[in-house]
């Protein structure tokens, strides 16, 4: 007999209806399938039917449970990493972005254009 542990939503501050009504306004389609789940918790599903009707699993619906008691609606949208950090200083752009404009100069660089090898 399989027993399934009840997810506290400590984060209180929208309805069930609410936040349907919020998972229709939005268009990330992800965060909108994550919003309902956490509105049928809300309304009284069981963690394993609320999942089921959103398309992952229970342990993904308790993972994005503790997104939202933690950040509310934007913590149920997918974060995306700034990326590396860049190489080059905002001088040394500058004067890369000068030196493409201008071109080579054949007698200081030996090339007539700028390739890439």
């Amino acid at each position: 007999m399989e027993v399934l542990m009840a997810i506290e939503i400590t984060r209180t501050d929208m309805s069930g209806r609410e936040l349907r009504a919020a998972a229709a306004r939005t268009k990330d389609a992800k965060a909108a399938r994550r919003i309902l789940a956490i509105a049928l918790v809300l309304e009284g599903a069981d963690r394993k039917t609320a999942a089921e009707a959103c398309g992952m699993d229970r342990q993904t619906l308790r993972d994005w449970v503790h997104r939202y008691n933690a950040g509310g609606i934007a913590g149920l949208s997918n974060r995306y990493s700034a990326g590396p950090t860049p190489l080059l200083n905002s001088e040394q752009k500058a004067e890369l972005a000068r030196m493409v404009r201008e071109g080579p100069d054949l007698e200081a660089d030996g090339v007539v254009r700028w390739r890439c090898v």
